[in-house]
């Protein structure tokens, strides 16, 4: 029975003393090594995305870093030497938003914040490097962001040319995508236009192929986010072809994977950005229809323009089409985008979804030109798109009969022999515009002179400072070009006057690189010295959301490839294993304060203590997938700390006794060992070790009061201390210093007798719909749930279920888990 005098567990007293002690004696700091004597074996990288400084942390924040906390304890604890470092991506639109929304400078609020999140995570009792803090709004910092800059400029990697952006009217500001919601502003309403200004960009295009080829090498990254990357760059063999403006000559090449339907276009359609509209309708009564639908569509989100009703207006004008001479109208389209191709396409309606609805919409000729092989006449409705290799082509003149592979050479060859065509790659992907008209961001380090043009600052002369200015919101131009005094400099190539570049730079820029100035965060003489990060990275463990799939992740990559082919650093990839968490809903909707469905931490650590919330936030589910907040789960573990706290009292009270070689609640330990640890380190999953956890100490407190078993009972009660450390490092540090030990945190991740697991384990089959899929190793007699749960999270189970919910499941005892998807 439980004694009644039992010391009550309180929470805020027991983290506060143990935060004490580890900042004390810094207890997570990692000095760096000496790199010619100590091997990069015993070493190894945990990395969480960096926040945004724009507010305090919510419990997306806990999640993510909480995940990285428990992997860190256990490897730590294996032996090896760990770099989990912190920092803050303090500068861009999230916080400068944020501190107009609040009405104050935004390195004021920014600083703030940073103050508030770095109070939170300490509360949480994060493992974390404080020494090797970084904030990117800091020159620090941003001294190294810039001359990196330096280095892709002097490169031909960054470069400036014109280019359309969104434009708010009233705002009298550049619009990012994200803030431009049903073609307006997402501010104040007002409708978005487009126009064209010099910018400054990032030659990632250079890469592209790199950044295909080289995911080879990226066997620990999830499928999703590979894929979601190679669509983003968007790579695909097909053809240049070089249509002209019928009446001038002026050429009008397009990209096209299908040069096989060539003799299908009806109609020619450009992007509404695309720099020869206003030439071609110059002087034609379709000037001024043209300028309009171009001024309104440009500023229209991608997401908007591909998924909306396609429309369009017609320009006056006519292309010749290379293969038959015809000559065809030209459009302006919402759907045809600059990001792809050449910003220009030969419309096809009869083999393409979006042409076809153009053509049907504005009546224009809707012609097949290749058919199935066994003569048959597909559907009248919609376009023919279920395309074989073995399928012909139809009235393509001399081409017709030809298979659609064959014809897609043939026509190619005809071109090129003709000078109006050849075979190329094309790409989605576009080049990196890093330039930004805001006041909150990393000044570019570049001056111009009247007679000397663009002239980079001299590596000696960085930082170049941001300015400090009072009134920083965007009014038409960038805030900086207000700083006169500022902006006016002396050119460092003739001497003579010069203008300061106003622009700043994007916020992907900061991210791009900072886990590299993690390994050498205190240098005040270069970014990073190639030794030491050499030995740290790349990055063993990298943990973040998939919603930076195709940019922080991508932009990072290309920086590292970059700067390994300016022999900075010995490496081509930033992350070696990516782990991307899935999301934390409440009410069926991601929390956010606009939604008031936000559960604070500070409130629900106040309430129920930091490792209660550890505990929960990680047994809520899988930890890729979303998972829905529950107000009463937060009660479940802190009952069981609870109850942990009393058993491990009792224990300490009835001092130490010697623990037998075998016994049942000895194997239970052992089985329990061997499931957190396989759990955590191969599946990365963290709710299944809590839910062993959770059976170990009900297993204890079955038979915790046989004196016969006092062995059994304190060693699977320091077993579940040692365990419950990495999920709750406070109550578990003190009440392994009340059995009489020391440090837990430095003592060995227990390992698991084989033997004693092998005793009473065994080996149950997971298909899916018949198919062998995984083999669990578990203990004999594990409930039919638990089995089902253990398949669930098994990754290569996953990857066979359609939606990641079996519609039926069957499961024979100790044998098989069959899931039906």
């Amino acid at each position: 029975m439980e004694h009644e005098d039992t010391e009550r567990y309180d929470p805020g007293a027991v983290e506060a003393r143990w935060q004490a002690v580890w900042a004390g004696e810094r207890a997570f700091d990692v000095p760096n090594p000496d790199v010619a004597t100590q091997p990069d074996d015993s070493s190894t990288y945990v990395l969480e995305m960096l926040p945004y400084p724009s507010g305090e942390l919510h419990m997306g924040h806990v999640f993510n870093y909480t995940l990285g906390d428990v992997f860190t304890h256990i490897r730590r604890r294996q032996g090896y030497t760990v770099l989990r470092p912190m920092g803050y991506d303090a500068f861009g639109l999230n916080s400068e938003n944020a501190a107009i929304k609040e009405g104050g400078h935004p390195r004021e609020i920014t600083n703030r914040n940073i103050e508030a999140i770095r109070r939170q995570m300490k509360r949480m009792g994060w493992a974390i490097d404080w020494s090797r803090e970084v904030s990117t709004a800091e020159p620090e910092y941003y001294r190294w962001t810039q001359w990196i800059f330096l280095q892709f400029f002097e490169r031909g990697l960054a470069y400036r040319r014109e280019a359309p952006v969104k434009w708010c009217p009233k705002d009298q500001t550049v619009l990012a995508n994200e803030q431009v919601i049903d073609g307006r502003c997402e501010r104040c309403g007002t409708e978005v236009e487009s126009r064209s200004l010099t910018q400054w960009f990032f030659k990632i295009t250079e890469y592209a192929d790199q950044l295909v080829d080289e995911m080879a090498t990226l066997e620990s990254w999830p499928d999703r986010v590979l894929t979601m990357q190679r669509n983003w760059i968007g790579r695909s063999e097909g053809a240049r072809v070089v249509f002209r403006v019928d009446g001038s000559g002026e050429e009008l090449p397009v990209f096209t994977t299908r040069p096989d339907t060539l003799f299908g276009a009806t109609f020619f359609a450009l992007a509404p950005e695309h720099p020869l509209i206003a030439e071609l309708t110059a002087g034609t009564e379709h000037e001024t229809e043209v300028a309009q639908y171009v001024r309104h569509t440009a500023a229209r989100s991608t997401v908007e323009r591909e998924t909306k009703e396609k429309d369009g207006v017609f320009t006056g004008r006519y292309a010749v089409n290379p293969v038959n001479g015809e000559a065809i109208p030209i459009w302006v389209a919402d759907y045809v985008l600059m990001e792809y191709g050449t910003g220009a396409i030969m419309a096809v309606p009869a083999h393409d979804e979006r042409d076809h609805a153009f053509a049907e919409r504005y009546g224009l000729e809707i012609r097949q030109v290749v058919a199935p092989a066994d003569g048959s006449t597909p559907a009248e409705a919609g376009a023919y798109v279920e395309h074989t290799d073995d399928e012909v082509l139809v009235n393509s003149g001399e081409f017709t009969g030809l298979t659609a592979p064959e014809g897609r050479r043939a026509i190619t060859a005809w071109l090129d022999e003709r000078g109006l065509g050849e075979a190329t790659i094309g790409y989605r992907l576009r080049d990196w515009l890093l330039s930004r008209q805001r006041y909150w961001g990393c000044p570019i380090p570049i001056v111009h002179c009247d007679g000397c043009g663009i002239v980079p600052v001299p590596e000696e002369q960085l930082p170049v400072l941001l300015p400090e200015i009072d009134d920083y919101l965007p009014k038409g131009r960038s805030p900086l070009a207000a700083a006169e005094d500022w902006v006016a400099t002396t050119c460092p190539r003739c001497g003579g006057p010069a203008r300061r570049e106003t622009d700043t730079m994007d916020t992907f820029v900061d991210s791009s690189w900072y886990f590299l100035r993690y390994a050498d965060a205190r240098n005040d003489d270069a970014a990073w010295d190639k030794q030491l990060v050499d030995y740290w990275l790349p990055v063993k463990q990298y943990i973040g959301g998939v919603e930076h799939a195709v940019l922080h992740l991508l932009y990072a990559r290309f920086f590292t490839k970059a700067l390994n082919d300016m022999e900075l650093l010995g490496f081509r990839e930033p992350f070696s294993r990516l782990f991307t968490q899935g999301m934390i809903y409440r009410h069926g909707a991601k929390m956010s304060k606009s939604k008031g469905n936000v559960v604070s931490p500070d409130e629900a650590i106040a309430r129920y203590g930091a490792d209660a919330l550890r505990l929960y936030i990680l047994y809520m589910g899988p930890a890729e997938h979303d998972k829905e907040w529950n107000d009463d789960g937060i009660e479940g573990t802190a009952r069981l700390l609870d109850r942990i706290w009393r058993l491990a009292l009792e224990v300490a009270v009835r001092g130490p006794v010697e623990a037998p070689a075998e016994g049942e609640l000895i194997r239970t330990a052992h089985r329990t060992i061997d499931r957190v640890t396989d759990d955590v380190l191969r599946r990365f999953q963290f709710h299944t070790p809590i839910a062993a956890l959770f059976e170990l100490v009900n297993e204890i407190y079955r038979v915790k009061d046989d004196p016969e078993r006092a062995g059994e009972v304190r060693f699977a009660t320091e077993m579940a201390l040692s365990l419950i450390q990495p999920y709750a490092p406070h109550v578990a540090e003190e009440l392994w210093s009340r059995l009489g030990h020391e440090r837990l945190w430095e003592t060995a991740w227990p390992e698991a007798d084989p033997a004693l697991v092998a005793m009473d384990t065994v080996e149950v089959v997971v298909q899916v719909n018949g198919k062998l899929r995984d083999r669990l190793r578990v203990a004999a007699g594990t409930s039919e749930e638990t089995l089902v749960e253990l398949a669930l999270a098994s990754e290569r189970v996953r990857a066979h279920l359609n939606d990641g919910t079996p519609r039926r499941t069957v499961v024979v005892p100790d044998r098989l888990v069959n899931l039906v998807a």
